[in-house]
């Protein structure tokens, strides 16, 4: 019974997502992306004698949890190929052009067929689901094939369907998994009270991610000259919904701010030079400007962001008070006390972590927010939060090696 409700929701997802392709961006591309897929995998593969490590992500977040293990296990077995898979064109469509992955896809429905296929074609050696991904028919496939395959990074909650007592299908899907490399002990233990063992709290790939950012972070002369030896905070991953809290403290707040919007759109730009009283320059608009008079620096791309955090002095991170806070650990690598909305960031683990140890606040709105950024104002708070905030992120790396690690004993 539990395999045909899977089968079902399965079903009704891709007739759901085919209806929405005729009017939205995202859901089009989800089914663009996924045309004579299957043959495109056979015809890329067929010729090629290498053994395969197949890492698959579901977004852009999980594919930055898998990047560091992916450079990780090709630096360590650089004679494998590596294929790259994703679920959400939000993943695919910013990271199609990776050059640490040799093969990079949307991943077929999850499907009887589609599982045989794309095993056969791809025929991996060894497999990696990062995060929150369990397929039935691939895991099932892979662990029937006697092919390793890792969950890493993953983390579970006790709502989760896994942990129901009618959910018996959904634990068969975690039994095809070789090993679970998850992010805390509540996890591990969560595992342990439905008879799973083959765990081990290793922590989350992004702090390895993160710290290697910061030990690498690009240059930029432009932003410095924007900054100017003024305070600067960093807004990221900006959505409406925070703009609507920041637009006020922005125009009333004596130092400089860079705004990354979470999506490149015109109409929201345009909002955002419109309401704000201060002087606003766009980087696509950088010429010989002189950029130091500029209040207000508008990104108006992609990949930027881990970059510019190292020139902040606080950072405000966006969607808390949507549908969920955003990446907390770039800023916090760099030692930014850091603000976000106080609305959907409980699930994020490093949101409460840096809550409780004074290095990020919450805030409700206006008021909360600029109350609390005076606080962060006065020196020895914010080099209290600063070095806890640095700490934090230096202290909780080290998953990547120990997965690393791991794969010794499946390979060699």
């Amino acid at each position: 019974m539990g395999k045909f409700f899977y089968n079902c929701s399965v079903f009704f997802y891709k007739i759901a997502i085919q209806l929405a392709s005729i009017f939205n961006k995202k859901a089009k591309l989800f089914i663009q992306g996924r045309k004579h897929l299957l043959q495109k995998i056979k015809k890329d593969l067929q010729q090629s004698h290498s053994p395969v490590a197949w890492f698959h992500c579901a977004s852009l977040g999980e594919f930055e949890q898998g990047r560091p293990l992916m450079e990780a296990f090709k630096k360590e077995y650089s004679h494998y190929k590596i294929v790259l898979t994703f679920f959400s064109p939000s993943g695919y469509e910013v990271r199609k052009n990776y050059k640490g992955a040799d093969h990079i896809y949307y991943l077929p429905f999850d499907s009887k067929k589609n599982a045989r296929l794309f095993l056969k074609y791809v025929n991996p050696k060894i497999a990696f689901f990062i995060k929150y991904e369990f397929w039935y028919y691939y895991s099932k496939g892979l662990r029937s094939g006697n092919i390793p395959v890792l969950s890493t990074s993953s983390i579970f909650r006790e709502n989760q369907l896994f942990f129901k007592s009618y959910a018996r299908f959904y634990r068969k899907i975690l039994n095809n998994f070789t090993y679970f490399f998850v992010q805390d002990r509540k996890s591990r233990d969560l595992l342990k009270s439905i008879g799973i063992t083959n765990a081990t709290v290793a922590g989350d790939t992004r702090f390895d991610r993160v710290m290697n950012i910061s030990e690498k972070r690009v240059s930029l002369p432009e932003v410095a000259t924007f900054k100017d030896n003024k305070k600067l905070m960093v807004i990221g991953s900006c959505w409406p919904e925070d703009f609507d809290v920041l637009n006020s403290f922005i125009n009333d707040t004596d130092i400089k701010f860079i705004i990354a919007p979470h999506e490149i759109e015109e109409r929201f730009m345009e909002r955002i030079e419109n309401d704000l009283l201060k002087k606003c320059i766009r980087y696509s608009e950088i010429k010989d400007q002189h950029l130091a008079k500029y209040d207000v620096m508008i990104i108006d791309n992609i990949g930027m962001l881990s970059s510019l955090y190292a020139y902040g002095d606080y950072a405000f991170v966006g969607g808390a008070y949507g549908q969920g806070l955003h990446n907390i650990l770039e800023p916090a690598t760099f030692g930014l006390p850091i603000f976000f909305g106080n609305k959907n960031y409980n699930k994020f683990r490093e949101a409460r972590d840096l809550i409780n140890l004074g290095g990020a606040v919450a805030v409700a709105g206006y008021d909360e927010l600029r109350s609390q950024f005076r606080a962060f104002c006065d020196e020895t708070t914010y080099n209290i939060a600063s070095g806890i905030n640095r700490d934090y992120v230096k202290d909780s790396t080290g998953a990547t090696e120990k997965i690393i690690s791991y794969c010794k004993n499946l390979i060699e």
